[in-house]
């Protein structure tokens, strides 16, 4: 009996295995989402404020973490029928229903307080001062710049690529 039971928790973790097998943080390339067809990985966001990760797969796993910031960006590492399996800029991991995200490519500020410029230049006049935490959206990156056109709390600006989580280096987003 105790045999069968070790047999089927080894098959249900090579199973929950191969359905993320790309590795996070890679950027989009060669790997496709079962379910959507959709690079994996790749960036989304939170729809709501309240939102639940799960353990696994579906409504019967455990909540293993519950986000309150609506936007905050998000990896989504694997599909598997309509859940995501997402890694947050905080480190959690576990898997998403797909209503619960939406395309919309937002970024949170990493580090200390950085400066959203008028310009992609270190020396373009200040247009706001971002605090670590801060989420805003992405409205354009070119591919391979270290800057991407940004908006956060209805400023417009431009914001090092380093200074925020929620794109892949050398990603071209418009």
């Amino acid at each position: 009996m105790k045999w069968q039971r070790a047999a089927g928790l080894m098959l249900l973790a090579l199973m929950l295995g191969g359905w993320h097998a790309v590795n996070p943080g890679t950027g989009p390339g060669p790997g496709k989402g079962s379910a959507t067809g959709w690079p994996v990985p790749r960036f989304a966001s939170l729809r709501s404020n309240e939102i639940y990760m799960r353990a696994g797969p579906g409504f019967q796993y455990p909540i293993i973490w519950v986000y309150h910031r609506f936007d905050l960006p998000v990896e989504i590492t694997g599909e598997f029928n309509v859940w995501r399996h997402v890694l947050a800029p905080d480190g959690g991991v576990g898997w998403v229903h797909e209503a619960l995200l939406h395309a919309v490519r937002s970024f949170i500020v990493i580090g200390g307080r950085h400066t959203m410029r008028a310009a992609p230049r270190a020396d373009a006049a200040p247009v706001a001062y971002l605090d670590k935490g801060v989420i805003g959206l992405i409205t354009s990156c070119r591919q391979d710049a270290s800057w991407c056109a940004v908006e956060a709390g209805h400023r417009h600006g431009w914001l090092r690529r380093a200074d925020f989580w929620g794109s892949f280096p050398g990603e071209a987003i418009k």
